[in-house]
């Protein structure tokens, strides 16, 4: 409890140490504080929120809301704590609850009372918004630089694999034969929506709620666009009520996020098939594989599998913010705090993996004679030969049971399509010519699926030409 001189009691804390804590007579309990600080988490907001209210003080001078004079004051004292912030001078208490509360506190010790006139016309509502949108700002430019780097590197990666014969799956099956060039440049068209994503969430990142305040606005004379001009935003919010309350941008982000994670998640897996025992399609860099602590061979992918398992968590954070904004009535409320961690968690993770990934592929070795000779031995030539009926006027429905029929005669007599004879095959259909073991060849296979987007050589050239001139717009 507290007495009538406002002094602490054993458990509780001071209220009329709070910033707000004019109001209260009683003050928290310890554990209730810790429970309600945010502090421990928000600490990255820091050089944020001076941005922040440097902004503000300066509208506030401009303005004539405040003397100009304080207001270069109070300028120069936010300076002070910044210069403190960066050399690492600055100790996050948690009695100060957030980083609002804590960089005006560092204010107040470097200027005394006049700090407090720094929250003129503003709230912690609009505060926090602000914070947030700046400090995504910051990360979305990161994750758009780190996709032009993956995706560079998908594009020179395929310039060398255009002619490289691989096994195309479906149902984990062999499919088709294909070129591996056009199997990477796939994933070069997932990640290119992916930067698309985060390009328009830059959008919706890029407004100002600054001078909202608490919810309704303020009464003093402020210009909110001289802040927003300031701040770099494009445009400030059109409405109070939906700027302090908005966490939309955080969860297109995590959206964004999701299907980026999901996205690696893929082509880890991918990566972790080819590099196995079975395949050999690739061999990874000792740069991003690991071993076992009781099987001296072993060289594990443990990078790409990460990827993959980190594409969870990434999950869980867009799932648990959706969550916490399902129900909640306008305008600001205190779940709200809820949108820091995932968001910084997500932020986090996501450009880790998107370093490893572009490092992992730069330095992976392709074993391209394993990957051809992999569709020497299957049956993922038997869509030519029904092909090849089908030109000579057969129905493909008949073409595609003929050549089943022949499949299955194969398998028994464990024999390929190559294999058989000239003589079997014109006793399927007399249409069957000797070019048909030139056609039922898998380099062939590849070569003619010249159509828009398939995998014949000419068209994945193509689409890497589409890609390079796509990606040098970013330089």
């Amino acid at each position: 409890m507290i007495d009538d001189l406002g002094e602490k009691k054993e458990g509780f804390i001071n209220m009329v140490e709070k910033l707000w804590g004019g109001r209260f007579e009683q003050g928290l309990n310890k554990q209730t504080e810790a429970f309600g600080a945010s502090i421990k988490f928000e600490q990255r907001l820091a050089p944020f929120d001076l941005q922040g209210s440097l902004a503000h003080v300066k509208m506030l001078g401009e303005t004539g809301i405040i003397e100009k004079g304080e207001a270069d004051q109070i300028a120069a004292g936010l300076k002070l704590v910044e210069e403190k912030l960066v050399s690492g001078e600055i100790e996050f208490k948690m009695e100060n609850e957030d980083i609002h509360m804590n960089m005006e506190s560092y204010l107040h010790d470097s200027i005394g009372p006049v700090a407090g006139k720094l929250h003129t016309a503003r709230s912690r509502n609009d505060q926090v918004a602000t914070d947030m949108h700046l400090y995504l700002k910051s990360v979305l430019r990161e994750i758009l630089s780190e996709l032009i780097s993956l995706r560079s590197v998908i594009v020179n990666l395929a310039v060398n694999q255009i002619d490289t014969i691989m096994p195309g799956y479906t149902h984990l099956q062999h499919a088709q034969p294909i070129s591996f060039g056009q199997h990477l440049m796939a994933y070069y068209q997932m990640f290119t929506r992916d930067y698309e994503r985060f390009e328009f969430n830059v959008k919706h990142t890029n407004m100002n709620p600054l001078g909202s305040a608490a919810l309704a606005g303020t009464t003093f004379p402020i210009d909110r666009k001289l802040t927003t001009s300031l701040l770099g935003f494009e445009k400030p919010y059109a409405n109070s009520m939906d700027a302090v309350s908005d966490r939309d941008f955080i969860l297109e982000f995590l959206s964004n996020s999701s299907l980026l994670m999901m996205h690696l998640s893929r082509f880890c897996e991918d990566i972790l098939l080819w590099c196995s025992n079975e395949f050999k399609f690739i061999t990874l860099s000792d740069a991003y594989s690991t071993g076992s602590s009781i099987m001296p061979q072993k060289k594990n992918p443990d990078m790409a599998e990460l990827i993959r398992g980190k594409t969870g968590r990434v999950y869980g954070n867009l799932m648990g913010l959706l969550t916490v904004m399902k129900g909640l009535p306008l305008a600001y409320n205190k779940d709200l705090q809820e949108d820091k961690e995932g968001m910084f968690d997500s932020a986090d993770t996501i450009l880790t993996a998107l370093t490893v990934m572009t490092g992992m592929l730069s330095t992976m070795t392709v074993n391209k004679s394993i990957m051809e000779a992999s569709t020497q031995k299957d049956f993922s030539n038997a869509t030519e030969l029904a092909d090849y009926l089908a030109s000579k006027g057969v129905p493909f429905r008949q073409a595609h049971e003929i050549v089943g029929k022949l499949v299955l005669d194969c398998t028994k007599k464990g024999i390929y399509l190559q294999d058989v004879s000239l003589a079997d095959f014109r006793n399927l259909s007399v249409l069957i010519n000797p070019d048909i073991y030139e056609v039922l060849q898998s380099r062939t296979a590849v070569a003619r699926r010249k159509s828009l987007g398939g995998t014949g050589f000419e068209s994945v050239q193509d689409q890497i030409d589409a890609a390079k001139i796509e990606l040098s717009k970013h330089s």
